[in-house]
């Protein structure tokens, strides 16, 4: 299956689009984002989508009020004229992802894999999102090492906390795996552009890359080479013209390698916040930094 048969309500189609603003990892930094906003205020046009590349929450100072911020300049958003609720769209990252998983966290097969679990995410940021909902590692992983029953109680807690912050659950439950451009030429079509939170497996087709969207960032460097056509011509991975993503290891973004264009340059971790504003068949128009 390709993007263009991809199931929808998995994937958001930016179509027609005149242009694709993308937002990099925010990791709950939300004076970077309220800073960015304001840039952005004046820069996103009727015709225009906005895509958030995933990991806004965890790491950061405000994981809640960075989504706060982001429901506010969505709101404002759709309340011009002409802007329709698929015109602004927030992908899976890692850090929801996490989210997620603990909330499931009654479903472990037991104590052991769920102190594991909660132990891994610690290690890679769940901590910063479970204080913004009133929750600590120390708790999950008291929890974890009880029975499922008190194991959903917790979570129970957690979801009870999440609900508490208006439209928090709303927009956590309405999250992307991708998001990709389809533009039209004067030949039929020309290749568009995918937006993912940090990475692809080359080696998977499009409806098969599982949670690989948000996990395999070195699988995003390898598909950003291209692949050799027949011809000899190497080409975008997928059919598409560039790849774009918001979240990288290194955070030395923003850099183009490629077909692939990495934003990420450290937001939450001491680093910058960056948006780019994208034409449906790849190029880069503007660059933003906060």
């Amino acid at each position: 299956m390709s993007a263009e048969t991809a199931t929808p309500d998995r994937f958001a189609r930016l179509w027609p689009a005149r242009r694709v603003w993308a937002i990099a990892a925010v990791r709950g930094e939300r004076a970077r984002l309220s800073a960015l906003h304001a840039a952005l205020e004046t820069r996103v046009w009727l015709g225009d989508r906005l895509v958030y590349l995933g990991n806004v929450l965890g790491i950061g100072p405000d994981v809640a009020g960075t989504l706060d911020e982001i429901l506010v300049f969505r709101r404002a958003v759709l309340a011009r004229p002409g802007f329709e609720p698929e015109d602004v769209v927030l992908l899976r990252g890692a850090q929801e992802e996490m989210l997620h998983r603990l909330l499931r966290l009654q479903y472990a097969p037991g104590p052991a894999t769920a102190v594991e679990a909660v132990r891994w995410m610690a290690d890679h940021g769940i901590g910063a999102t479970l204080a913004a909902y009133g929750a600590t590692v120390a708790e999950g992983l008291r929890a974890a090492g009880q029975g499922p029953v008190e194991r959903a109680r917790w979570t129970a807690r957690l979801m009870a906390a999440i609900r508490a912050r208006p439209g928090h659950e709303s927009l956590l439950t309405t999250l992307k795996r991708a998001a990709f451009t389809v533009p039209r030429d004067l030949a039929g079509e020309a290749p568009g552009v995918l937006f993912v939170a940090a990475g692809v497996n080359p080696d998977r087709p499009f409806d098969a890359q599982g949670d690989a969207f948000w996990w395999d960032d070195l699988g995003f460097e390898r598909a950003a080479a291209g692949v050799a056509g027949e011809d000899g011509e190497r080409r975008g991975w997928g059919g598409f013209a560039r790849l774009v993503r918001g979240f990288c290891r290194r955070a030395d973004g923003p850099v183009e390698q490629g077909f692939g264009v990495t934003l990420d340059a450290g937001c939450g971790l001491g680093g910058k916040l960056v948006a780019a504003c994208f034409a449906p068949t790849g190029e880069v128009l503007e660059v933003l930094e906060a």
